[in-house]
């Protein structure tokens, strides 16, 4: 079973991606920071999905549409401040956290399917040097049922959750040594973990159904330890907030500063509870979480891309963010239709 503590205190160059698009790479910053905290060298990510507000165009970025990006293996980009959609410019909140940071982060390119996300993963790892890998969801809608009446924006943590549950199964050598790989040596397996930060922060699952998903994946012997923000780390999230286009996050520093209540975001849309449970990071084990809890992430594990996935969401009677972001933009071109 996940030991969060023993990962994060011994991983030297922890790989922590946010994994629902979006301001997520905040979220993921403070359990960076906990492995900074005990000498490791963590490098951010989070995948090529901007919600509406900053980028229009429905769905995720494929890499071919991506300029000033670095890559590291098929999917899967080194990020600076500058990194950007081609036709559009818009900037992702990856690049903005790079330009915050001085350093690189990672952007995985979220239209393929989980299979092949952890192909390039895998790769991405050896080339960072990366020796673990965490996969953070704010809010707690990776551990989604799909008949969660606020559930909003299910598909890509479900397909990078399942992403990580390839990842668990495979073997990258974490040193980075392509010389000893190549020589047929055997390279240790890369750990994988998951986390839930802001519990409820995002306004879809409610702080119960989120509890309880917890409890699920405890259950089956995956609850992997939780950590509260630290006033240094809420410092640097607070920078970051202030630098990068998120509500959700924001929700959790709130929470962390003693507010108690409800709150809204998206304009008034989506009633966030704060509590001091919102400045939590709960761990899990990854596989103990897709065969319990994330009933999504295991629908969707043997997805071909992302449409795909969207597709085995809807024999499930589960409509997505693609479908939300499609039909608005349909809108927009035919709003007499």
């Amino acid at each position: 079973m996940s030991d969060a503590d023993r990962l994060l205190a011994t991983a030297r160059r922890p790989l922590v991606l946010g994994i629902g698009g979006g301001g997520d790479v905040v979220g993921a910053l403070a359990t960076a920071e906990l492995s900074r905290a005990h000498g490791g060298r963590p490098v951010l990510g989070g995948v090529t999905w901007e919600r509406r507000p900053i980028d229009p165009e429905p769905g995720p970025r494929a890499e071919a549409e991506i300029e000033d990006a670095r890559p590291l293996a098929p999917g899967v980009l080194a990020a600076g401040a500058e990194t950007r959609v081609r036709e559009s410019g818009v900037l992702f909140a990856e690049s903005r956290m790079a330009g915050l940071l001085g350093e690189e982060t990672v952007l995985v390119d979220a239209t393929r399917g989980p299979a092949d996300i952890a192909d390039g993963l895998a790769e991405a790892a050896v080339e960072l040097g990366a020796d673990l890998i965490v996969f953070i969801d704010v809010g707690g809608d990776a551990l989604a049922h799909g008949d969660e009446p606020g559930l909003a924006s299910p598909l890509c943590d479900a397909v990078m959750l399942a992403a990580a549950a390839h990842l668990a199964k495979r073997s990258v050598c974490p040193s980075g040594d392509r010389q000893h790989a190549a020589a047929g040596g055997s390279p240790a397996p890369i750990p994988v973990l998951g986390g839930i930060f802001g519990v409820g922060c995002d306004g879809e699952l409610t702080v119960a159904e989120v509890l309880e998903r917890l409890a699920e994946v405890a259950a089956a012997g995956g609850f992997a330890g939780a950590r509260g923000l630290t006033e240094g780390v809420a410092e640097r999230l607070e920078r970051a907030v202030d630098a990068i286009p998120t509500e959700a996050s924001a929700q959790a520093l709130r929470c962390f500063r003693g507010e108690l209540g409800e709150a809204t975001i998206r304009r008034g849309r989506r009633t966030v509870e704060l509590s001091p449970v919102g400045a939590l990071t709960f761990y899990f084990d990854i596989a103990k979480a897709i065969w319990s809890a994330a009933r999504l992430a295991a629908t969707v594990i043997d997805a071909r891309d992302l449409d795909h996935a969207n597709e085995l969401l809807h024999d499930l009677g589960v409509r997505s963010e693609l479908d939300y972001e499609r039909d608005a933009l349909h809108t927009v071109r035919h709003p007499s239709n």
